[in-house]
């Protein structure tokens, strides 16, 4: 599944093709996504589009009418190509810009979004409950202390939760946990507030060195271009199972938390 370091992989791919340039067309050759496709979606034709941002998973363009949002869902992607390129099965929707090129929403699973959002964003339902973005400076300690104390749930499962912060996937909480020495299973209420400001570091550099490392290629992600990421080459314990710890050699375990496989260093991680 993308996650934020592959939605901001595809942000910064594809805005120099958005942001600034005039929608000419919206082709939708089947709405059947996640959520239906509105009949709004037409609405940004013949607008510019003044700004591209992220929101968690979402990709948000904004116009004077509007601002679309998009979402990969598990294995969705973004393409700019040439108008003149053959369509693949699972692409779904696309926006011809004035300068030529084509974006398309390739979405083989349909669990992605497109949807036009009338009126400020940021109090959608898909947006208005979301948590602190994880890389600003509103994701602090203190705000986790906060986020996790009393708490008896696994503290892998607080930092996933997009109420608590938005964007730590799976794969990133294994590996900010490994790196700030927490088991993932540890009740969220038990972690020392030194110990969770070593995960806040942690999360904030995981995600950082995907994003410059353009993502985690899996078996799905290509960003805009069809390319994958590299950041799977540096992982540590993800995917790892039965192999040695980076750290100590200690064999890497692998236990299933909340239906997702969690992987852990029983020795570098209390």
């Amino acid at each position: 599944m993308p996650e934020l370091p592959e939605v901001e992989t595809t942000l910064r791919g594809v805005s120099p093709y958005m942001v600034g340039r005039i929608v000419r067309e919206v082709i939708v050759r089947d709405k059947r996504l996640r959520w239906l496709v509105p009949d709004t979606v037409h609405e940004l034709e013949g607008q510019r589009i003044l700004a591209g941002t992220r929101r968690g998973k979402y990709l948000l363009f904004t116009s004077a009418k509007g601002t679309l949002l998009l979402h990969l869902g598990m294995s969705g992607s973004l393409r700019v190509t040439d108008p003149a390129t053959p369509w693949r099965k699972h692409d779904h929707v696309a926006f011809t810009m004035d300068q030529g090129q084509q974006i398309r929403l390739h979405d083989p699973r349909r669990f992605g979004a497109a949807l036009f959002i009338e009126g400020a964003a940021e109090t959608h339902p898909l947006l208005a409950d979301l948590g602190p973005e994880p890389l600003s400076d509103d994701f602090t300690v203190e705000y986790l202390q906060t986020k996790c104390q009393d708490r008896a749930a696994p503290i892998k499962a607080v930092i996933m939760d997009s109420h608590t912060v938005v964007g730590v996937g799976n794969i990133y909480a294994c590996e900010a946990l490994f790196m700030a020495g927490i088991a993932p299973h540890r009740a969220a209420g038990q972690v020392s507030r030194p110990r969770l400001a070593k995960l806040v570091t942690a999360i904030r550099e995981v995600l950082a060195a995907s994003i410059e490392m353009g993502g985690t290629t899996l078996r799905d992600f290509l960003n805009e271009k069809g390319e994958p990421g590299y950041f799977k080459q540096t992982l540590r314990v993800y995917d790892r199972e039965d192999l040695p710890c980076p750290a100590c050699e200690t064999t890497v375990k692998r236990r299933v938390m909340s239906n997702r496989s969690t992987f852990y260093c029983p020795r570098c991680q209390r």
